[in-house]
């Protein structure tokens, strides 16, 4: 008898794990499948913003991987990147970006309302990714402390809006937008350079700058950039690829990319 109510008190405690564990793992599946409605919306309201956030995402995880960040970190920064222009899906936002005009200085600060609301629209998942939303809110914050919303300097910048903070500016000098022209390689490159110490953490602009990386970072932008990329951005309903995110909710097709599932 005396070993019997031990064994019952532990049996019932690992019963109590047991269903703990299952709670939480159908809670971050439904997370998860949160992010990819999400993902998906991004996709179906605005696919330019769609495929730049994919580009953003892997020129990303390049720059992450190079610095040496244990995958939890790659994880977080992925999610920030593929996010981070969430709050231009807006209907105060939505007209301004698909004008082909340059921005006026009105519509230069609604513009700047959207790190803003794209954290307050990731505000219910905080619970699940706590770094998400200051991640997204913080993606056009500057090294020097001039950036916006809040004017964050140097270090108190999470990290994972500093790394995609280089990757956007990247994407956006490289590829056209709907109010600016595409510029070169060279000029991406040059102009990371000399935001180095002012708009961009300068020790992720030396890393991105080395080349190896930057051989890295332009093969993937002639991927993404390339012929079957552009072809394939044309086929109605069918989503960009680069990268096949983590989070997926649902098992991958075959031929998917195989990193391994994060909820």
């Amino acid at each position: 008898m005396r070993d019997f109510i031990p064994l019952s008190v532990g049996a019932a405690a690992g019963g109590l794990l047991y269903r703990e564990h299952k709670i939480r793992a159908r809670a971050e599946r439904l997370s998860a499948a949160t992010m990819e409605s999400l993902l998906n919306a991004i996709d179906a309201n605005d696919e330019v913003t769609g495929a730049h956030v994919r580009r953003v995402a892997s020129y990303a995880l390049i720059l992450g991987e190079a610095a040496g960040y244990d995958d939890p970190t790659l994880r977080s920064i992925e999610r920030v990147a593929v996010f981070h222009d969430i709050g231009k899906l807006h209907g105060a936002l939505t007209d301004i970006f698909h004008e082909q005009s340059s921005l006026t200085p009105e519509e230069r600060r609604a513009v700047r309302t959207h790190p803003q609301r794209g954290a307050e629209v990731l505000e219910p998942l905080s619970a699940f990714y706590p770094e998400l939303g200051k991640g997204v809110a913080a993606h056009h914050e500057r090294w020097d402390g001039t950036g916006y919303p809040r004017g964050l300097k140097a270090r108190r910048i999470p990290i994972e809006a500093r790394v995609v903070a280089i990757a956007d500016s990247f994407d956006a000098i490289t590829h056209r937008r709907r109010y600016s022209h595409a510029r070169s390689f060279k000029e991406a490159v040059q102009a990371i350079a000399d935001g180095k110490g002012t708009q961009f953490d300068p020790d992720l602009a030396d890393l991105f700058l080395n080349p190896p990386v930057l051989a890295e970072i332009e093969k993937e932008m002639r991927r993404a950039h390339g012929p079957q990329s552009k072809r394939n951005n044309r086929r109605r309903g069918e989503s960009h690829r680069a990268p096949d995110v983590t989070f997926r909710w649902r098992p991958r097709s075959l031929g998917s990319r195989s990193r391994d599932r994060e909820p």
